[in-house]
This record gives structure tokens, sequence and C-alpha cells, in this order.
């Protein structure tokens, strides 16, 4: 079809109506075609070296997958209406004893408050330790970092999905990776895992109203020379959020004291 015309061009563009392709948004998310657990209001699959960002309801389950096994999911979050009150990975391993992420952990904020928490994990390997990719270290190794290039850097694409929420470049902080793995060594020095393997999925939960950021790109502790990044699935659904009572309010006292700061701090605001 011709488009060296605005009514070709037009044409064009309407002919793709109704096209779904591989990594792409659904919209409306009921159109997902497979079932999720709660009414649907995030349907996405995020293709290797890109981005995407949304906000989120209090109470809404987030479920990201590894579709193909290469995918890594650099995360950050804000509270709703307050970006800088936002995630803190250094509190979010310092507060819970522990540097590792998974099942039942808590995602902080530097007020001491629970930005999300994770209620299920699939994968196992995940990293807080060393945040995304950047602009210099991408260029070294693969020849460009940039956006628009065939390896941008995790920070380049989440510069772009802060700038529409409003946010700039000083309103980065340090990510969380999920599905590729780090661990410690006794040295201190850190091994990079890897991923396990396709179909791995963790759900978070929006303990807050929250601006999500999410970089698909490789882990920068990844050796492979070349730049792997295969497809993120990412589906939201309305849920509640975790209540007194529920297993994970008490599952330990740093726990239980951040879900109390929490609800202290929306329960004077009326959210709560």
């Amino acid at each position: 079809m011709a488009t060296a015309t605005t009514h070709g061009a037009r044409d064009h563009a309407r002919a793709q109506h109704g096209t779904r392709t591989e990594t792409m948004p659904v919209v409306p998310a009921s159109d997902w075609p497979a079932a999720v657990p709660g009414t649907p209001v995030w349907a996405e699959t995020v293709a290797g070296g890109n981005y995407t960002h949304r906000v989120l309801a209090r109470g809404t389950e987030l479920r990201l997958t590894d579709l193909a096994g290469d995918a890594c999911a650099h995360l950050l979050l804000y509270v709703g209406g307050r970006p800088w009150e936002r995630l803190n990975t250094a509190d979010t391993v310092k507060v819970q004893w522990n540097a590792y992420l998974g099942a039942d952990r808590l995602l902080l904020s530097d007020q001491g408050h629970v930005l999300a928490s994770v209620v299920a994990d699939g994968s196992g390997r995940h990293d807080a330790l060393c945040g995304t990719s950047t602009l210099v270290r991408n260029t070294e190794r693969y020849g460009d970092g940039a956006p628009q290039s065939p390896s941008p850097a995790g920070r380049e694409l989440l510069k772009l999905a802060a700038a529409k929420n409003g946010l700039g470049p000083r309103d980065l902080p340090p990510s969380l990776s999920f599905f590729q793995g780090v661990e410690v060594r006794e040295d201190g020095a850190l091994d990079f895992t890897g991923s396990a393997g396709p179909g791995a999925s963790v759900t978070l939960r929006a303990e807050q109203d929250l601006t999500v950021l999410i970089a698909n790109v490789p882990h920068p502790l990844d050796p492979r020379p070349d730049y792997v990044c295969t497809p993120l699935e990412v589906l939201a659904w309305r849920a509640r959020p975790t209540a007194p009572g529920d297993p994970l309010w008490d599952a330990t006292p740093e726990g239980r004291r951040a879900f109390l700061n929490t609800l202290d701090f929306l329960t004077a605001r009326g959210l709560a």
C-alpha cells in the first residue's frame, strides 16, 4: 500500500486496526485471551530492549512472566500522587535482613511504608543489589546504549518511562531486577546465576496507589557478549491489599511494623 500521500498513509494506518503482534499492549485489557484471577486492568507483552509504565490502584496484583527465559524486568515504584516517596532498594534489603527477593518479601520506601508485596514467586532468580544498565556501560559492552539503539540501557529507558509520568532523571533511584539472579559469595563478590527458564513468573500486590516503571533489558552482570533479552508478559488485575489477619501481615516483626506504618499513613489521609 502506497504511503507517499497523506491519504495513502491514513489508509495504511487504518489497515492495521485489529492487528495483534507478539509484543504490544492489549487495550482494553479485558480482551486478553487468557483468564486472570480478577478483572484485568493491564495486559501487555514488552519486547526485549523496551519499556512500559502504568498507574495501578491499591490492591492491584501484577504478574510478570519471563516467556522465553531471557527477560529481565527492572522495576521502579512510586507512591501515586507523592512521587518523592519511592522504592528504596537499600531499605528493602536492610529492614528485612535479607538481600534476596522472593515470595513474602516486601518492597519498601525510605519512609518505612510497604509499596508492594511479593505474593508468589515461581522464579527465584532476582536481584536487589546491582540496579540496571547504564548508557556508559552499554556503550562499552555493545557499542551503544541509547534508547533507540539495538542495545538500549535500562536507565535510559526508565528515563523515558519517568518522563511520561512527570518525573526526571533525578527521580530514578536504583531499581530491582526480576528473572536474572545474583548471589553474594563469602568474599563479597557477586555471581550471576541467570534465569530459571521459560515461563517463570512473579506476582506483586500494590499496597498503595503506585506508578510502576519497567524496563526489560539484559542484567548488567549478564556475561554474554551479545545483547540478549526476550519478551516479558505483564498482567494486572483488581484484587485487595494485604490486611490484618493475612499471614503475610504477621510473617515477621519488621514486616508487621511496615504494614502498620502504611495503614497509619493511609488512614490519616482517608485512604484506608
